[in-house]
């Protein structure tokens, strides 16, 4: 097993590979995945040093944690094994949020049989149910922990005042909220008070659900899923893709790939931040490891903020039904 940067998350004494895997893709999401074949990409990622392994049971519904379970059989003490709760299915409409205490732990029950385990090492509610107080929504949570099926908590998409309150309750170690150059203002926001109570940042689509890899050139590659995204409709895509352009440009400079860089300029943000970037292909999973081995300057760092600067992305980070559910 190859070794990678660690960073802790959370002072708990929870560490994890800088770079980990978003499993979410792994269920359909953005095109269709074979189960044997996204099986061996989870044992070929920790076969690389990756161990921060991210699901929920929203990823297909319980298909994405029944599969990260038969390929972590045997190599559980490789893993940091991290997934969430909270969206409940509303076919036709938008994922509803429950928060209630006794919807977590039948959540958590029904996670550990998916999963074959008898713990999860990081556990989320993936959004947040603003019709039940945070507290009682935490104090479950604080509860599996007491009873060993759960190490350590976080929260997903959460704005500063609810995660003050949920860590009053019992420490967050992690709170998770898409994070990149195309999209910071609210994980900026979000930061300046995980920082402050020692909670670690997870950035999820931290290459723009694709934008930031440079592989979608032109709004003719736009396809599936993503067509969804307001990022990548036709008012927007021209504006979005010569943001992405001026990366390609550093990341020549640098000898690098976009991508590379885009984590590099990421996890340069802090050593609070680590992200955890989703794919099928170990080809792309090595690319986004090889961005530990990116050094970026201060002063590049400063440029590249500049180049793509907060808020100038085209289009809100979710459809319209979605950005109602995020950072509240």
């Amino acid at each position: 097993m190859s070794k990678l940067e660690r960073r802790a998350l959370g002072r708990g004494g929870l560490t994890v590979s800088a770079i980990g895997l978003g499993c979410m893709s792994l269920s359909g999401v953005y095109g269709s995945a074979e189960d044997a074949a996204s099986e061996t990409l989870v044992q070929y990622a920790i076969d690389q040093g990756v161990d921060h392994l991210d699901s929920s049971d929203m990823y297909g519904w319980g298909h994405n944690e029944e599969l990260l379970g038969r390929a972590i059989k045997g190599r559980r003490d490789q893993v940091m094994l991290a997934t969430k709760f909270g969206q409940v299915q509303r076919p036709g409409q938008a994922n509803g949020v429950n928060g209630r205490p006794e919807f977590v732990i039948a959540s958590c029950e029904a996670s550990l049989k998916r999963l074959n385990e008898e713990v999860i090492d990081l556990y989320y509610q993936h959004r947040v149910d603003p019709d039940v107080p945070v507290e009682e929504t935490v104090g479950a949570m604080k509860t599996l922990v007491e009873q060993g099926k759960v190490r350590f908590l976080g929260m997903s998409e959460a704005a500063p005042d609810r995660i003050r309150r949920a860590h009053a309750v019992h420490p967050i170690a992690a709170v998770q909220t898409e994070f990149s150059l195309l999209y910071r203002a609210e994980a900026e926001a979000t930061r300046a008070v995980t920082q402050e109570l020692g909670i670690s940042f997870v950035a999820y689509a931290p290459l723009g659900r694709g934008f930031l890899t440079g592989a979608i050139q032109t709004f003719g590659d736009v396809d599936g899923r993503r067509a969804a995204h307001p990022r990548f409709q036709k008012e927007n895509f021209d504006q979005n893709r010569a943001l992405v352009a001026k990366i390609e440009g550093f990341a020549a400079d640098k000898g690098c790939t976009p991508a590379q860089l885009t984590l590099a300029w990421l996890l340069a943000q802090g050593q609070d931040v680590v992200a955890i970037p989703g794919t099928r292909y170990a080809g792309r999973l090595d690319e986004n490891l090889g961005a530990l081995a990116v050094s970026l300057t201060a002063d590049e760092v400063a440029a590249i903020s500049a180049a793509v600067p907060t808020g100038a992305a085209a289009g809100t980070r979710y459809p319209a039904g979605g950005m109602g559910g995020v950072f509240i």
